[in-house]
């Protein structure tokens, strides 16, 4: 089976493997002892140290090991906030960064800190003149700022290295979290803070690293002991160490030939999928990125369905697509971006994918993806749906009268096309403008209003495909709507589909969506 999710989790080095075995036999001792196997699980954890550290280049004595990459996270971000609380309590992110940096910044908020968020382009990449604005305009001084090196939705390389100057001129120091890109190489730049995972570049899971720069004021949170300096308290994992230092050297010693060798496969998949399946928007930086990740969105998909179909198909790959997830909110990092979140799928290669495994790839995803539109019942033509106004001819739409997902008139209110009541629109259309093309007060009523109220992603985006030509040039369709996504999906679509979108407006239940037809 092709696992293609190497993001998330990359398969284990063999090197890894070699390494954990021998130091269970060798590393079980405690390394605080002066007696032989004390002794000997130190040997093996300061050699582990200073692997480690020549891959991040720093010294040993800055590098801690820590239970987990998420561990790591919260424990920079903790002490260095802590160390510099005479400073001030502002903290700046990305608005892409991986969720234990958004936790944290969350945690420091509720403790009565500041976070201020920094935007980024559509391709998901921060502007370092963002990064100085925020540093200036924080509500309080700045403790500490936090960049993520790339992206691990969409691959995005971040521009570190002029952030990391940014901060330097301030006086703020840099946390980065380096987890996708570490296997790859070094975080160039002034950077203060750096965190990382093993298990992204094929090492045991539950070991993470933690460097501080000398002269970085930083303070320890919690409850602490004598491991590791007294920045990460317990029991040092020596065997899982031992793996981790191992296959992150070991990988480093692939990475030039590896990196060239999977981009090549990366954008081979970039170039093909929107040739071989319509209606795709590959996101993410097109030349700045990691070599291994590709991340495309489809529209008219089910992402659930997507992966389930592909998972049949024996390919193991992974979404940022709220369909997929629990709360049923769109990813944070395609919100940011702004770009399609419907049926989104990540392919992420581990080391040793092969051009075979690529190819059939590409040969069984466009059927899949018309399997799943054609379960949802997605538009191949022109078709009608559950709408409530005239048609461009003057008639009325068909599957009005007996659709179930025909509005109500209370519907028909809410989207700026009834008669005013107490609690209702005016028959102007005059609703509350939050967002896209500003409107006056009162507007034009929509010709079409439809109702998916109740429908999960993508069938509002489907509902509203149907029914664009059924308008004429010049007017609006509004679209009713609860589920999250369609605020970010609705906008993509218009983007992709050369169509206006007027704006969100206010409705008696979810928003109203307008999209005039161009």
């Amino acid at each position: 089976m092709p696992y293609f999710d190497a993001a998330s989790s990359a398969p284990p080095h063999p090197v890894a493997r070699q390494a954990l075995l021998a130091a269970l036999d060798e590393g079980w001792g405690d390394p605080a002892r002066l007696y032989r196997e004390g002794r000997r699980a130190r040997l093996l954890l300061d050699a582990a140290r200073q692997t480690a550290a020549d891959a991040v280049g720093c010294r040993p004595d800055e590098l801690v090991f820590t239970a987990s990459g998420t561990r790591a996270v919260h424990q920079g971000i903790a002490g260095a906030l802590a160390g510099r609380r005479r400073v001030g309590r502002g903290l700046v992110v990305s608005a892409v960064e991986h969720s234990s940096v958004l936790h944290a910044a969350t945690a420091h908020t509720v403790a009565g800190g500041t976070v201020t968020e920094v935007g980024v382009d559509r391709t998901g990449r921060v502007a370092p003149t963002a990064y100085a604005d925020a540093l200036r305009g924080s509500a309080e001084p700045v403790a500490l700022a936090c960049l993520q090196s790339a992206n691990h939705e969409v691959g995005t390389e971040q521009p570190v290295a002029d952030v990391a100057e940014v901060c330097r001129a301030a006086g703020v120091p840099l946390l980065v979290d380096a987890a996708q890109s570490l296997g790859w190489g070094r975080v160039e730049g002034g950077w203060s803070l750096l965190t990382a995972s093993a298990h992204k570049w094929g090492g045991p899971a539950g070991v993470g690293l933690l460097v501080v720069r000398k002269g970085v004021r930083f303070a320890p949170q919690g409850p602490v002991d004598e491991r590791e300096s007294g920045r990460s308290a317990g029991f040092e994992n020596i065997p899982a160490i031992v793996a981790a230092a191992a296959s992150l050297r070991a990988v480093r010693a692939e990475a030039e030939s590896e990196a060239l060798r999977l981009r090549g496969l990366v954008d081979r998949i970039r170039t093909r999928v929107p040739e071989l399946v319509p209606d795709v928007e590959v996101v993410g930086d097109p030349t700045r990125r990691l070599p291994h990740l590709v991340t495309f969105s489809c529209l008219y998909v089910d992402g659930e369905s997507l992966l389930h179909g592909l998972d049949r198909a024996e390919f193991a790959v992974s979404s940022g697509s709220s369909c997929t997830s629990s709360t049923l909110t769109p990813s944070h990092v395609l919100r940011a971006m702004g770009v399609l979140s419907e049926g989104n799928v990540r392919v992420s290669l581990p080391v040793g994918t092969t051009e075979a495994d690529v190819e059939l790839f590409l040969e069984l995803l466009p059927g899949i993806v018309s399997a799943v539109r054609a379960k949802l019942g997605a538009p191949t033509g022109r078709e009608s749906a559950s709408v409530r106004g005239p048609r461009a001819d003057g008639a009325a739409p068909s599957g009005v009268a007996d659709a179930p997902g025909a509005q109500s008139s209370a519907a028909a209110d809410a989207a700026g096309g009834g008669a005013e009541d107490e609690g209702g629109v005016g028959a102007g259309g005059g609703v509350e403008s939050r967002g896209g093309a500003g409107a006056d007060a009162r507007e034009e009523a929509p010709a079409l209003t439809v109702d998916a109220l109740g429908k999960r992603c993508p069938l509002p985006v489907i509902e509203l495909a149907k029914v664009i030509e059924d308008v004429p040039v010049g007017a609006v369709v509004a679209v009713l709507a609860d589920d999250d996504a369609a605020r970010l999906d609705i906008p993509a679509w218009c983007d992709m589909r050369g169509q206006e979108y007027v704006g969100e407006r206010a409705a008696q239940r979810g928003a109203a969506y307008w999209v005039r037809r161009r």
